[in-house]
């Protein structure tokens, strides 16, 4: 997945907004651009943030493959292990502890298990793990989300959908993180005319949040197929017409990019129908949400995708797309296979360290090449592995292979 990301983005310019102009300005992204072949040890700090659910046995399988490629690259890790959501709030009260955001922002790149699990589902919204994760995003400032959904050949046998529908899907969804509905203000408890009990929420978006995003997207199609598809609700949705409006003015920057704006509902069902007919995808955080796990299970399995977020500095996020999953939590079934991916992805995109990734990417190909499979992607004739085992099979292979050139 990593491989075939390897010239999705290219530094971004954030704007300079007047009200009705597009003025662009160099900024820079934490995809560090560094030189190859770099030579003699590194040292990077890395911020594991474990979790909950199966986040501790995926971050640890991930930690391990880091581990080994660095002894094997010349790079040292300084791991710093810090609790979020549900475990940071049994054990200090709040989803997301100051020492937690501190210690990720002075780090190189953060790594992120899962968040969430039954046990916190009744606790009030700011005891919620899941606010831990929405505030950890804040104050990373990572506003793009890049969710690529790769069906292998490996594994198009594990697609829900007909082979034919699903052999060859090859896309990106870039979804903007830290506007939109789930933080949008104003938000709260009420009541109606009718004394009724009311819960609300402010889908709202500014032009500089949705230029800034549009980049991305435009810059993402510019480095694949050149082709945009920018997702929104603009026939109801006011926050939507102004999405369409600024995403369609930033269209005369990118002559080289085929923009089409589709209505998410309708994008939902043609992520099903005619997946192959997408190549980028920029939407907003909820559509983006929603859609990026449509389209996982396209591929398979939620388990086999990794993400980056990232912004305009400092260290960048990546975590694998899916949850916490607490009905198999402890019980060695979890696919550490996405968060493997997410390392790599760290490693190409947080650290600038490419041979290193390739060689964690080739890995992944390889284990599954031998026919290893966890339950998730499991199907006949191949070997049925847990968590542990997995990662011990996608070691051997770090440990044997050159770095090769791949595409996930």
């Amino acid at each position: 997945m990593a491989a075939m990301l390897a010239n999705l983005v290219r530094p971004i310019r954030t704007p300079d907004f007047t009200r009705n102009k597009l003025s662009p300005t160099p900024s820079r992204t934490n995809f560090r651009c560094l030189a190859s072949g770099k030579s003699g040890e590194r040292s990077y700090t890395l911020t594991l943030l474990p979790g909950d659910g199966i986040g501790p046995e995926v971050v640890a399988v991930a930690k391990e493959v880091l581990s080994l490629t660095g002894s094997l690259e010349g790079i040292k890790f300084h791991f710093i292990e810090m609790p979020v959501g549900g475990s940071a709030l049994d054990a200090v009260g709040v989803p997301l502890p100051d020492e937690t955001l501190n210690t990720a922002k002075n780090s190189d790149a953060v790594l992120l298990g899962a968040i969430g699990g039954y046990k916190w589902d009744k606790n009030e919204k700011h005891l919620k793990p899941e606010t831990g994760l929405l505030q950890l995003r804040d104050g990373l400032g990572v506003y793009a989300n890049i969710r690529p959904a790769v069906v292998l050949p490996q594994l198009v046998d594990a697609s829900t959908l007909k082979k034919e529908v699903a052999e060859r899907v090859n896309l990106v969804i870039v979804r903007e993180l830290t506007g939109g509905i789930y933080f949008g203000k104003p938000r709260g408890f009420g009541t109606n005319d009718n004394n009724e009990d009311i819960g609300f929420n402010t889908e709202k978006y500014s032009a500089s949040e949705i230029d800034r995003i549009g980049r991305v997207g435009f810059e993402v199609a510019r480095k694949r197929n050149g082709k945009l598809c920018s997702v929104d609700k603009a026939n109801v949705l006011e926050a939507s017409m102004l999405w369409r409006q600024r995403i369609t003015m930033l269209a005369s920057e990118y002559p080289d990019v085929e923009l089409s704006h589709m209505y998410v509902d309708n994008a939902a069902m043609q992520l099903i129908r005619d997946p192959k007919q997408f190549d980028t995808i920029v939407t907003n955080n909820i559509f983006g949400d929603i859609l990026s796990d449509e389209a996982s299970m396209l591929t398979g399995s939620i388990g086999m995708l990794p993400s980056a977020s990232i912004g305009e500095s400092g260290p960048g996020l990546f975590e694998p797309i899916h949850g916490s999953a607490p009905d198999i939590a402890g019980q060695d079934k979890a696919n550490p296979l996405a968060t493997v991916l997410s390392a790599a992805m760290l490693l190409k995109y947080g650290l600038g360290e490419e041979s290193a990734a390739k060689r964690i990417e080739t890995a992944v190909i390889e284990t599954l090449n031998r026919g290893f499979r966890t339950g998730d992607i499991f199907s006949s004739g191949t070997t049925l592995v847990g968590c542990k085992r997995m990662g011990e099979e996608v070691l051997k292979c770090v440990d044997s292979l050159m770095p090769a050139s791949v595409t996930i």
